[in-house]
């Protein structure tokens, strides 16, 4: 952990630390960068999560690109995904003929994703790539859903900071931890 950078009560071990983190997030931009040069792609936040990889993100990439903000739901305050996936707030841009990121938080199974990339397909855009700053090893499963780019793979474990959440807290961490047990059972 950084010089003044205190571990809260509520995490059990720190994954990736802010240095770590910046560091993630330069290489996905250098690609993103390198990859879209010239163009002028749509980086897509699935907020809550993604918000703050997005602007962090944009920042290190160095060609043109503009930002929108979608809000999906299918866990409300649980820990698991209802399954039941709702558009809360949908794209202020027109997608059609546009290369699209997508920026997310933090990828599991995918079936949210899954069904937020068909809903964008049915707009007609010209390409549509994930950037998932972290991915869950889950042993024996597969994502639904295999990103272009990824920030770094993380256990089978709850993990909160970085803009990821359990119940709205733990979102202004500037690290990845694992969430003790306890504090959600």
């Amino acid at each position: 952990m950084e010089q003044g950078t205190q571990q809260h009560p509520d995490i059990e071990k720190v994954l990736l630390t802010e240095q770590e983190m910046r560091g993630i997030v330069e290489k996905l931009g250098e690609q993103i960068s390198k990859d879209y040069a010239g163009k002028n792609p749509l980086i897509v936040a699935v907020l809550r999560g993604a918000f703050v990889f997005t602007a962090d993100l944009m920042r290190t990439i160095t060609t043109e690109c503009e930002v929108d903000f979608m809000a999906i739901s299918s866990y409300g305050d649980s820990v698991k995904s209802s399954g039941v996936v709702r558009i809360i707030k949908d794209l202020d841009t027109k997608i059609e003929d546009r290369d699209v990121i997508i920026a997310e938080d933090i990828l599991d199974t995918g079936l949210t994703l899954s069904y937020l990339i068909k809903n964008l397909e049915a707009r007609h855009p010209a390409s549509i790539s994930i950037a998932a700053c972290l991915v869950k090893d889950v042993k024996g499963k597969h994502s639904a859903i295999k990103p272009k780019y990824v920030g770094a793979y993380v256990p089978d474990a709850f993990v909160v900071g970085y803009g990821l959440d359990y119940a709205e807290k733990y979102r202004n961490l500037s690290y990845v931890g694992i969430l003790k047990p306890e504090v959600y059972s």
